[in-house]
């Protein structure tokens, strides 16, 4: 018999007392859907019953009355058992994929969750975004890309479920792994461990989620979409570095999400040391060997990935459809029922949501649907292929577990029968890597590729392998549509040790306590004075910097002195060089720049960026200058950014140049142009190959950060999709910009007049710039 729900003893005692075995299993068929009305039921009815002591079938005629009673008051009903979750009663094979909200247009969500339908998902899964929900602390934010109830309003429409993870701790490859800055700031906060300041704004956050989806009756058993939530993310490492309290707050936090009282189950993902409730989940590139610590759990895979993320200075990963099919349909066949792709569409890092250090602002992920909207094949195909003869295995996958036969060296075979013992479906599979092989299975012989899975849901015949790919392959298309664009240029100063606008202490300081993230940006500012004696004949003195990260611009009166950058690895900087000074004062300007808050690890209040030294000068008459301790003078951002210049009307603030004046290939340089959007629909990007480092708007929206200049690093072998998968197997771009490319959404245009500012940091050539159409 399957496993029984949880109901209250006093009920479990009455159906085994007063109902032979075959009838109560049917009853707790039945029961296993009104989980959230037990109580009631055994307040106002079990009494009733063993009072009475009626015969045996009007007791049962009047238990099932009660129950369809019950079902016509109850919305709907989400739990699970060891085979899968259950919905309205019905166990479930759920397919599942994220789309992020943020990371996409309200104008794109429709045909985003359209495509994912026709995928064959059943749910989409989507994190919740506390930093851009709550910017400041009290103050909240839910519209345009941040409108999460439109979002799951639209997937409900599209008559899909929803997968809300509401961390709110996300990683994701998101600014600060999703935390507002200012949380940082809390008197006496540490994140993520039994600590009561961030427990308390955890909780309040988590609270208001919970009530704004409440509010809107947008969970299963109020009628809305959302069939389950997750509280944390992946906190099992976490736990494991720092011990005990880090298990007193993952058991807090579980404790906290079931108080909500949501109605639908609660995940925690990559948590080996699970507290009840909570169901415990795999993510990864492969998960059929994963199952959940208690047997009564169904297993799931909150995250399949379907490649890897790009980094600014790294090739761009892919993963071939043939192993991520193959990774799926082994993940199903050894009892696997909820599977949900990370990403289904990754869509784009608009402005500075990147995290990192040093992610890219595509999140395309080689995602079935890419960053634009468009599908990838033959990945979204070939997919959509594997999930229709998985779903036509779903009756016998959610009744039974496999018998699992070896069938050869490296092949097996995972069989599901009915209650006859007669197969119902079966899955063969061969986990050779180079080798095809013929096998018997049953009365037939079966040809299986190499490191694939056949699926039979009939027990004979076929209907899909795994390496074998039928959907046609697509090659997405960059033309460019825009002629020769008329650019305007304005030249950001160096910033003044003496300006209005700058602070003035002894010593370095932390570059985000300063800027409390509200620009990638801090200028250092220090005069260094040089007598004649202090110079060596003929010697330049020797600057070094060392810096917390992310990247470091000097400047010496002015000119560019050079420019040092970090890797997503190891952002720190290190800064070398022989500099010429002047006798007198010598003016040393640092910019400073961050490229992403980091997104994952441990004590997110103690993550450092900016010059925090030691800056020395060696090469003088008198030794080596430690100027560490100098007097320094801090200015924070960058003067456009406090004209605005990325908007229209900050733009008309400053005087710009153009023609034969414009400035080319210089650092520090804003440019303006305006164009008129070009017909059609097919999606937009920029192409900024001949660019350095820098920032870029359209009509006063941010695209983010762009960095051509930062070239992929590594080997790009040829690739095959058989044998274990990694983030380092496949990979193209080597050599090449990490991202050259940057998505223009089409609702951010105007017919015509459109605003384009692009600010660049190291310098380059904005005649290269081109507006492109994908295709």
């Amino acid at each position: 018999m399957p496993d029984r729900p949880y109901l209250s003893p006093s009920v479990h005692i009455f159906i085994h007392e007063h109902i032979d075995s075959v009838y109560g299993n049917y009853i707790y068929n039945i029961i296993r859907v009104l989980k959230s009305s037990a109580a009631r039921f055994e307040k106002t009815n079990a009494k009733f019953l063993v009072s009475n002591k009626p015969m045996a079938a009007t007791k049962l005629f009047v238990l099932f009355l009660l129950l369809i009673i019950s079902v016509s008051t109850a919305l709907a009903t989400v739990s699970y058992d060891h085979q899968a979750i259950i919905i309205n009663g019905r166990r479930r094979i759920l397919i599942s994929g994220s789309i992020h909200y943020p990371r996409s247009t309200p104008e794109m969500w429709p045909d985003l969750v359209s495509k994912a339908k026709d995928g064959g998902l059943d749910v989409i899964q989507t994190y919740v975004f506390w930093n851009g929900h709550e910017p400041s602390p009290g103050k909240y934010y839910f519209e345009d890309r941040y409108d999460l109830v439109k979002f799951i309003k639209i997937v409900q429409q599209q008559g899909l479920y929803v997968h809300l993870r509401i961390g709110p701790y996300i990683c994701g490859e998101w600014n600060f792994g999703g935390f507002p800055v200012w949380l940082k700031y809390v008197p006496g906060v540490e994140f993520r461990t039994d600590n009561e300041p961030f427990k308390a704004n955890m909780q309040r956050f988590t609270e208001k989620i919970v009530s704004l989806i409440k509010a809107e009756k947008l969970f299963e058993t109020q009628g809305g979409p959302i069939i389950m939530s997750q509280i944390e993310n992946e906190y099992g490492p976490v736990q494991w570095e720092i011990g005990a309290p880090g298990k007193s707050y993952i058991y807090w936090a579980a404790k906290m999400a079931v108080g909500l009282n949501t109605g639908v189950p609660w995940i925690m993902c990559k948590q080996e040391d699970v507290p009840e409730p909570m169901i415990d989940t795999c993510n990864g590139f492969y998960c059929e060997g994963f199952w959940p610590k208690k047997n009564y759990k169904p297993k799931m895979w909150t995250e399949a990935w379907t490649a890897w993320y790009t980094e600014f200075g790294g090739a761009v990963p892919y993963r071939p459809v043939e192993d991520l099919a193959y990774a799926v349909a082994r993940f199903i066949q050894n009892g696997g029922s909820f599977i949900n792709y990370y990403m289904y569409h990754g869509g784009t890092n608009f402005g500075r949501t990147a995290g990192g250090p040093f992610i890219a602002t595509s999140y395309d992920y080689d995602a079935p649907i890419d960053e634009y909207g468009l599908l990838r094949q033959p990945k979204w195909g070939h997919l959509r292929d594997l999930h229709k003869a998985i779903k036509m295995c779903e009756p016998a996958l959610v009744s039974g577990d496999p018998v699992v036969t070896k069938i050869g060296d490296n092949q097996e075979s995972f069989v599901y029968k009915s209650a006859s013992g007669a197969c119902s479906a079966a899955f063969l599979a061969n986990y050779d890597p180079k080798y095809r092989v013929h096998i018997k299975f049953g009365s037939v012989y079966y040809d299986l590729p190499a490191w694939s899975v056949s699926i039979l849901p009939d027990c004979k015949t076929a209907v899909f392998n795994t390496a074998q790919v039928s959907a046609p392959t697509t090659h997405p298309k960059m033309t460019p549509i825009t002629g020769a664009l008329a650019w305007e240029s304005y030249k950001e100063e160096t910033a003044s040790a003496y300006g209005d606008d700058t602070v003035t202490m002894n010593g370095l300081l932390e570059q985000v306590n300063f800027t409390r993230d509200s620009t990638d940006y801090l200028w250092y500012l220090t005069d260094i004075t040089i007598k004649p004696g202090d110079l060596q004949d003929g010697r330049s003195p020797f600057l070094t910097i060392m810096s917390a990260g992310h990247t470091l611009h000097v400047f010496l009166n002015g000119e560019l002195a050079g420019s040092s950058y970090g890797t997503l690895d190891d952002p720190r900087v290190t800064f070398k060089q022989n500099v010429n000074l002047n006798v007198g004062i010598n003016k040393l300007s640092l910019l400073s720049a961050a490229v992403g808050l980091p997104n994952v690890g441990v004590h997110f209040e103690k993550r450092n960026a900016g010059v925090l030294g030691p800056v020395t000068l060696s090469g003088l008459t008198s030794g080596t200058w430690d100027m560490s301790k100098w007097k320094w003078s801090y200015k924070v951002g960058l003067k456009g950014e406090d004209l605005s210049l990325h908007s229209v009307t900050g733009s008309s603030s400053v005087e710009w140049v153009e023609g034969s004046s414009l400035v080319q290939k210089q650092p520090l340089t804003w440019y303006k142009v305006t164009f008129n959007a070009p017909p059609g629909t097919d999606p937009l990007a920029l192409d900024m190959g001949t660019m350095g480092k820098g920032q870029m708007w359209v009509n006063g929206q941010h695209i983010g950060r762009h960095y051509p200049a930062y070239k992929a690093r590594g080997g790009c072998d040829t690739c095959n999709y058989a044998g274990m998968y990694s983030e380092k197997k496949c990979n193209y771009n080597c050599g090449q910009a990490s991202q050259r490319w940057y998505h223009v959404p089409r609702s951010w245009l105007r017919s015509s007049g459109n605003l384009l500012v692009v600010f660049e940091e190291w310098g380059g050539d904005p005649s290269g710039i081109s507006l492109v159409s994908r295709s």
